[in-house]
């Protein structure tokens, strides 16, 4: 988390420091007009800027996977910037309304518009000529950016028609994209602010363009065949085996893809929770949490085709630390025991403590975890909440005397997650030997 802080604080200070260098160097404004005018320049940049690279990262480049810790991180950090694109173009529609709204309230008075000189520039002239169609453009694409981004954040909006309407957000985007070119300041073309508009703004639509071409991660998407449909019904976990029948580079345990089962729905991550072995085969564990993976078992066959894209994370289990210690919660599981599984194959002499909590015990899946745990040699707690309590930072630190060698490796419920990274902090746990998995990339 802490790459995607100051990647989301660094852009916002940097654009920010442009414009200041851009624009209030030249003179400070002064009076109502001219700070009114200096405020819709600066949100307008800030608005364009933060949606752009939104649009760049929901195209989900691999590049920046490491850097920004996996794509659950980027998908956090675009949801952030998303959100902040909504508050920069709110502001920068206020300050253009503003006037009028004084107006009709008598706190100013209206002025005649004086007629701007003729540009001797012809492409300054040219966009003059679209000041009036880019205005009533950029004012639709507000309205409908700002309809767009508040289902996208409404939680009972239902998961299809937001992967079918949040794509066009990409339009709304390129129609602001014409908005901000033609009403960006003429002068910040000649300054280093106009060139890192270009590239953000270039960046951003040709994103916007594979987004609506559906072309986001065409490289790596592969065919597939169901194979192992089974429902462990008393903890809503359907349990499906896959078949790959393109070309797969393989995966990490820990990783995740993105899986649809049925195109009118559209893609799901889900975790993969079987090792890599080569011969195309990969299992997933899914727990019924919402409309569409509770009835996924009444409608999933055998030999359904399956749209598999990836794989994506970070989460592999990679470190220097001399032990690991591995905190599941509930369906959290899953990575677990694909890593467990590639230590049955691969093994390896670092000390490692799997923690599984859980609040509803199935003794068929405990049965199955310990005994591949022991083929790992790998050290199982289970805890079952009505018993043992809420699993802590406590706990674990008195089952494994020497945590402070290890890092910490957490996928489950967000707040469980928080709590005992907040713990460990306090303990004295270096931020970076924390690893979690952000579940909800929505």
């Amino acid at each position: 988390m802490k790459h995607i802080k100051l990647s989301f604080w660094g852009f916002l200070a940097g654009l920010a420091v442009l414009w200041l260098l851009a624009d209030l160097r030249l003179e400070m404004p002064s009076g109502f007009g001219s700070w009114r005018n200096a405020l819709i320049n600066f949100t307008g940049i800030m608005g364009m800027g933060v949606m752009s690279v939104a649009l760049m990262l929901a195209a989900r480049p691999l590049l920046l996977e490491p850097f920004l810790g996996g794509l659950d991180k980027m998908y956090r950090l675009h949801k952030w910037l998303g959100i902040s694109g909504l508050v920069w173009v709110t502001l920068h529609w206020l300050c253009k309304q503003s006037p009028g709204w004084l107006t009709n309230l008598g706190y100013l008075e209206r002025h005649a518009h004086e007629r701007a000189p003729e540009p001797a520039n012809p492409i300054f002239k040219f966009l003059q000529s679209q000041r009036g169609l880019a205005e009533g453009v950029g004012e639709w694409a507000f309205y409908a950016t700002v309809l767009l981004m508040v289902l996208a954040l409404v939680k009972w909006f239902p998961y299809h028609l937001f992967f079918k309407t949040h794509r066009w957000l990409a339009v709304a985007y390129l129609f602001l994209v014409f908005h901000a070119v033609v009403l960006m300041k003429f002068s910040y073309w000649g300054q280093l602010m106009g060139p890192v508009m270009a590239l953000l703004m270039l960046g951003g639509s040709l994103a916007a363009v594979v987004i609506l071409l559906r072309r986001v991660g065409l490289s790596h998407r592969v065919l597939g065949v169901v194979t192992q449909v089974h429902a462990h019904k008393p903890v809503r976990v359907l349990e499906v085996g896959v078949q790959l029948q393109g070309r797969w580079s393989g995966h990490q345990s820990g990783q995740f893809v993105f899986v649809r089962f049925d195109s009118v729905e559209g893609a799901h991550p889900f975790t993969i929770s079987s090792a890599w072995t080569g011969d195309g085969h990969m299992v997933f564990l899914i727990k019924g949490l919402g409309d569409y993976t509770t009835l996924l078992p009444d409608r999933l066959k055998l030999g359904d085709p399956v749209h598999i894209e990836g794989p994506y994370g970070q989460f592999n289990f990679d470190s220097d630390c001399e032990r690991q210690i591995w905190v599941g919660g509930g369906i959290g599981i899953t990575p677990f025991v694909a890593r467990l599984e590639e230590l049955v194959l691969a093994p390896q002499a670092k000390p490692i403590d799997l923690f599984y909590a859980t609040a509803s015990p199935y003794h068929l899946a405990i049965h199955k975890l310990k005994l591949l745990a022991r083929e790992a040699r790998v050290t199982l707690h289970v805890l079952v909440e009505a018993h043992d309590g809420r699993l802590t930072a406590q706990s674990i630190c008195a089952l494994v005397p020497d945590w402070r060698l290890g890092d910490i490796w957490f996928c489950g419920p967000a707040r469980f997650g928080h709590a005992l990274q907040t713990d460990f902090a306090a303990r004295g746990l270096p931020g970076k030997n924390f690893h979690d998995e952000l579940f909800d990339l929505r």
